[in-house]
């Protein structure tokens, strides 16, 4: 019989934020607040904490927040806490992507987790998105990365795909093409300063985001130049990919390396060809397809070798990136060839709205234990 948790209040991540409380393994959600750059939504975060608390059938043990020291859903929450004399305890993004699946399943086994996203902060203060874990009720294990890509301009590079297909460039040890190729789409002053801010390391952030490597990827297609819309980019590839796959079958997919080694999973070929994809007769529709199915592959050969060295039997995916249902389905279809469960967040959604679930079910464990949700093993950022 499963022992009771303490019941904890999570106040959710910036985007798409809800918050909720769990209490004696059932979860009680907010409303749908938004994204916490609107002061309406910070406020509304605000009144559904506290009204949660109010209707909790037990005193609140403790509130769970998102690792980020500046996002308005980490000041409230250790506010309260303060206000309240309880414990505000910060949960990694990924571990709570991961968590929330296993939340919501009930499991108390170790997993292995897929966590793809755009963006989330790292115990390590870099931008981490797509990673590889290990989670149980006593803590994680962060196992693996993709291979990390600069971020030229900061923040900006991810509101123009352009860039990231210029990083990829760049990571290819081609950085000296970046002007000759993008200057006839953003002009080129705007290219060849990309290229020597890539050459200098100057802003350039690095980041292991699965939605950057889906800009970049877009980027070098030409399917996206800038995005007016969060993952317009990446859905501008899906649906490339859709269209190929309606009426073709990708009969090769990439050559990737024996995954004994977890600690990067390297996507540099796959930008390789598609930079390279034959022109005139470019398709960029079969080269979406292309990339989706050999990322999956990959993907799905990373986390099979992950969970026969850690001996575990389930894989659960989680992060923004799995609503793109060409990735969900073949990394699904890879890992079950391997004699894998594969499970994600159903109810909640695999995306940050689900996120306050992962936070509070760290918490209460955390709580219970008596530890604190920190890594068990670090694996810095190349």
């Amino acid at each position: 019989m499963q022992q009771p948790l303490p019941a904890v209040l999570a106040s959710g991540a910036w985007l798409k934020n809800t918050a909720c409380l769990l209490e004696h393994r059932q979860v009680r959600w907010s409303a749908l607040h938004g994204d916490l750059q609107d002061p309406t939504a910070c406020r509304q975060l605000e009144a559904s904490l506290r009204a949660l608390a109010r209707d909790a059938r037990a005193p609140v043990a403790a509130l769970a927040h998102d690792l980020h020291p500046d996002f308005f859903s980490t000041r409230i929450a250790i506010a309260l806490a303060h206000e309240w004399g309880v414990p505000a305890i910060a949960v990694q993004h990924h571990h709570a992507h991961i968590a929330a699946v296993i939340a919501e399943h009930d499991l108390d086994e170790p997993v292995i987790g897929l966590a793809l996203d755009g963006l989330g902060f790292g115990t390590d203060g870099t931008a981490w998105g797509g990673e590889l874990l290990r989670v149980d009720v006593n803590g994680w294990d962060r196992l693996g990365s993709l291979w990390p890509l600069a971020l030229p301009g900061g923040d900006v590079a991810a509101r123009e795909p352009w860039r990231m297909a210029a990083s990829a460039l760049h990571a290819l040890g081609a950085g000296d093409r970046i002007a000759d190729r993008f200057s006839p789409t953003v002009g080129p002053a705007l290219a060849g300063g990309v290229q020597r801010m890539l050459a200098a390391g100057l802003n350039c952030p690095p980041t292991s985001s699965t939605g950057r490597w889906f800009d970049a990827a877009a980027g070098a297609l030409g399917l996206s130049v800038r995005q007016a819309h969060e993952a317009e980019a990446a859905m501008a590839l899906e649906a490339a990919a859709a269209r190929w796959l309606a009426g073709h079958a990708i009969k090769a997919t990439a050559t990737w390396p024996d995954a004994g080694d977890l600690r990067l999973l390297d996507p540099r070929p796959l930008l390789e060809r598609l930079l390279a994809w034959p022109a005139p007769q470019r398709n960029a529709d079969e080269a979406a397809a292309w990339f989706h199915l050999s990322l999956a592959q990959g993907l799905a050969g990373w986390a099979s070798a992950a969970a026969r060295q850690a001996g575990c039997g389930t894989v659960c995916l989680g992060g923004g990136c799995f609503f793109n249902a060409i990735l969900r389905t073949h990394v699904t279809q890879g890992l079950q060839a391997h004699g894998l469960r594969v499970l994600s967040a159903s109810h909640s959604g695999c995306g940050d709205a689900a996120l306050a679930l992962g936070q509070a079910w760290v918490a209460a464990h955390s709580l219970r234990a008596r530890t604190f949700p920190t890594p068990r093993k670090a694996m810095p950022c190349a």
